[in-house]
């Protein structure tokens, strides 16, 4: 349940995961609701005791001879921070709480920390990437939905509440997530145990991406529009000061990193919103080439020599795939894979494919089970792999 702080994971495949599961409930014709949990400066209200206690329950102990307890009782014990400014040091004062940020134990002895508040809700549909908690469930009913998501919060409420971390309830937020089921104007209030209501909002930026509570990503693309328009117009503001090499390499640097991060999570988003991500990179592809706007799209990769918004997308979303099909992603990940036994004896089923789910309608084919399995049976009529390949040469191929 933990993403954060671990090899293979990262914010695009926790998030891959939490759309899969709310598109499939969607698709299902359920309710979903989700908490987006905030909890005030985590890192730096870790209790050292309880810290060690839960390192103790873990095995730690000081009967080794390595006295493995005692040396992380002494690591975090007798820190001291201070402020320097214009080269003056102030006072010292001592760390008596939070884990060393900054340093290689610092995340494991978080995650070591957080870990029992996963576990307090009995349930799978939680996920935390470092301190940042989604809390999600789904259902027919959407009072039985919104009644079971109370039970799991008030439970991790109880769990964080005896760790010490506190609750941030401004910034802690409800989504109801629908497209077709009626829907009442005001639903149930989610409470916090002090008897505050969660405000329920219809976008959240969930880490790095704008959800919205149709998935449709048009808050996710703005934002996007927005932050790439303005390095464009500062960029055509300094033409003068750059070489043409320069200028590719700005491109590259400070505009597709942008539309890189992220970008399989938002590829099924409508093509009229891809539509104008492709309009502000037509807007970089010219500010390197000079081409004027009658320039045919085509001309203008070939000048500057690179690929397609839509290949890029694809290649980055085939890399994901067969990272799943390896057991190289993430578990949650890899479980929503499987390959197809082959039924009967023939040259395509000679051939890797992998089972396609069913959905029940066009926006549950964008769930990742579905997509992944659909999209990789679609690549390998032209691809034809019979074993696995190393990812190097599947980058290649």
């Amino acid at each position: 349940m933990q993403y954060g702080f671990r090899a293979g994971h990262g914010c695009t495949s926790a998030t891959l995961k939490v759309l899969n599961d709310i598109i499939t409930a969607i698709d299902k014709r359920h309710y979903c609701a989700a908490i987006f949990i905030d909890l005030t400066k985590a890192f730096d209200s870790a209790n050292h005791n309880i810290l060690i206690g839960r390192l103790d329950s873990l095995g730690f102990s000081n009967d080794s001879l390595v006295y493995q307890l005692s040396w992380f009782t002494n690591y975090i014990s007798d820190r001291v921070q201070c402020v320097k400014s214009k080269g003056l040091l102030s006072g010292l004062l001592a760390v008596s709480l939070g884990v060393p940020q900054g340093s290689i134990l610092g995340p494991t002895l978080f995650s070591v920390y957080i870990n029992d508040v996963a576990l307090a809700t009995g349930d799978y549909l939680v996920h935390f990437y470092a301190d940042d908690t989604s809390l999600y469930t789904s259902g027919p009913s959407l009072d039985t939905v919104l009644t079971n998501l109370q039970t799991r919060f008030n439970a991790i409420q109880l769990s964080s509440r005896g760790l010490q971390l506190l609750l941030n309830a401004s910034k802690t937020k409800c989504m109801l997530f629908n497209r077709t089921l009626p829907a009442p104007a005001r639903p149930s209030s989610i409470t916090t145990l002090d008897g505050s209501d969660l405000e329920y909002v219809d976008n959240y930026k969930y880490l790095g991406v704008w959800l919205d509570c149709k998935l449709s990503f048009q808050t996710h693309n703005k934002h996007l529009q927005s932050k790439i328009k303005s390095r464009i117009d500062f960029l055509y503001r300094n033409k003068a000061s750059f070489t043409h090499a320069a200028k590719h390499t700005l491109v590259k640097l400070i505009i597709l990193p942008i539309l890189d991060i992220g970008d399989v999570i938002y590829k099924i988003a409508s093509n009229t919103l891809l539509n104008k991500l492709d309009a502000v990179y037509h807007s970089a592809t010219r500010f390197v080439t000079k081409a004027t706007y009658t320039t045919l799209h085509c001309n203008l990769y070939a000048l500057v020599r690179l690929p397609l918004l839509h290949t890029r997308r694809q290649t980055y979303w085939l890399q994901v795939i067969y990272k799943s099909l390896l057991g190289k992603a993430p578990p949650y990940l890899s479980s929503l894979v499987t390959i197809a036994a082959p039924t009967h004896c023939t040259r395509y089923n000679r051939y890797i494919s992998l089972v396609t789910p069913k959905a029940n309608s066009y926006f549950g084919r964008l769930s990742f089970q579905f997509s992944a399995a659909n999209d990789w049976n679609e690549l390998q009529k032209f691809l034809k792999l019979e074993t696995h390949i190393s990812l190097t040469s599947f980058k290649h191929q």
